[in-house]
């Protein structure tokens, strides 16, 4: 059985630079629901090659929006092979799972079917898959996607079946919202711009998810841990901070919101020395202030 999670760490202690590639839909593509912000692929980029001064990294997007995970297998040597990667993660799931706009529709097996070849042309590559469940949609805004849930329970299924990294997007967006208040329960109205397109703070709870189980920046879970996700983590009632000045010369006092974010992972090939040497990660620290402030969003659209 292919071990993804050693490969990675020991891709990421070599010190050697590496290609990662992230594919996907319009929620990887990343445009217009951000509203001009970055979307977290932008981040991942800041996170790679800015606070773990990983510069000799490349982060390449090659996702295109309203695809499903079969046309990139039939796209797949434009999508994925040519750009020789290390690191492959894969965000599919929500165009897939429509009953309206395909006919036939797909069912659940055959989408299982192809994140499993997926997954085994990644491998053959002598890269790492890494695969995304798919977020929640407002489906009394986007009934035809009723069936994300399962689509996203399939891409769990091959994670778990082909010992794959798993980034677990859909269980955290869906408990994003438990305790906003009445009529934000079960729908992540601050994540979203429309039913199912990630906001730019929905981008920032992508990223710090990727992040966390990738292992990138966080001390704590430098070992590629699986969990709910930061989401799962913030206080609601904590001060996120964003009434301090997070520019990038802003001065770095003991009290400011800085200081309390979490500390970079040391090691060979993270570009940080020892951990007390270690910066505060900005684009973390900037992330987890937008997911906290999300929380307390506008009333939902009727």
């Amino acid at each position: 059985m292919t071990d993804d999670r050693a490969a990675l760490r020991g891709l990421l202690a070599s010190g050697a630079p590496l290609t990662w590639v992230c594919t996907g839909d319009s929620i990887t593509h990343g445009l217009i629901h951000t509203r001009g912000a970055r979307n977290y692929v932008d981040h991942l980029h800041e996170l790679i090659r800015g606070d773990l001064g990983r510069i000799q990294d490349t982060v390449i997007n090659t996702a295109i929006t309203g695809w499903r995970a079969d046309l990139i297998l039939d796209d797949f040597e434009r999508r994925v092979t040519r750009w020789q990667p290390d690191v492959v993660t894969l965000l599919i799931g929500t165009n897939d799972c429509t009953t309206q706009w395909l006919d036939p529709v797909i069912e659940v097996p055959a989408f299982a079917q192809s994140i499993t070849e997926f997954v085994r042309r990644v491998r053959a590559l002598g890269a790492v898959p890494v695969l995304q469940t798919p977020p929640p949609a407002d489906l009394a805004h986007a009934p035809d996607r009723a069936r994300l849930g399962e689509f996203a329970q399939a891409v769990r299924d091959v994670a778990a079946r082909d010992d794959a990294v798993l980034i677990d997007q859909h269980a955290a967006f869906s408990a994003f919202s438990a305790g906003t208040g009445p009529g934000n329960e079960g729908v992540p109205w601050g994540l979203l711009d429309d039913a199912f397109h990630p906001s730019a703070a929905g981008h920032a709870l992508l990223a710090l998810n990727l992040a966390e189980g990738l292992g990138l920046g966080l001390a704590e879970d430098s070992g590629l841990a699986e969990g709910p996700g930061p989401a799962a983590r913030l206080d609601p009632d904590a001060d996120s901070g964003l009434d301090e000045d997070l520019s990038p010369h802003a001065p770095r006092t003991p009290d400011r919101g800085l200081a309390t974010a979490p500390r970079l992972a040391a090691g060979p090939g993270l570009g940080v020395g020892d951990e007390a040497d270690v910066p505060d990660s900005r684009v973390l620290t900037d992330l987890r202030a937008r997911v906290a402030v999300a929380r307390h969003p506008q009333w939902p659209p009727v």
